[in-house]
């Protein structure tokens, strides 16, 4: 029988700064501790918006509210498939209380994100979805009316 589960990823933002936090993987591997945004998984009967922001509560005691969903991902592993979902995320305060299971937190700024983040498949998600690259999510904004005006010469500069 397969078995299915859903991964939640809150990339929290305060005050133009994200929130990483430090957690404890395996003393296997080179570096035991790894920086990451907040994540775990969707319970039975929650929505993902709902999962997320207690997630956030659980492992920072902050309060927060969802901007939007940032980017989906997805994988399996023997009869397991697992989807992700990442949202941007707004903290109400930066005063953080951390839960057992993580080691440390600090507030980064954007241009920090890809060097800060060892897993480099996150990395690659999060240059894709537009937060660490020029082009910023935040500033795309489109009506009807602009997308029936469009016109694809003015675009490369052909009258």
């Amino acid at each position: 029988m397969s078995k299915f589960r859903v991964i939640l990823k809150g990339i929290v933002k305060y005050n133009d700064k994200y929130l990483l936090v430090e957690r404890w993987y395996d003393d296997r591997i080179i570096d035991p501790y790894q920086w990451e945004f907040i994540d775990g998984e969707l319970e039975f009967g929650e929505s993902p918006e709902e999962a997320m922001l207690r997630l956030i509560q659980e492992k920072t005691g902050i309060s927060a509210g969802i901007e939007k969903p940032l980017y989906t991902w997805g994988f399996s592993t023997g009869q397991i498939t697992t989807s992700g979902i990442a949202f941007l995320c707004n903290a109400q305060n930066d005063e953080i209380v951390l839960s057992e299971d993580l080691h440390n937190y600090k507030w980064i700024k954007k241009d920090e994100i890809a060097k800060s983040i060892s897993n480099k498949a996150v990395v690659k998600d999060i240059e894709k979805s537009g937060l660490t690259s020029d082009f910023d999510l935040d500033k795309v904004k489109s009506s009807k009316k602009e997308v029936d005006n469009f016109n694809i010469n003015e675009l490369f500069g052909k009258q």
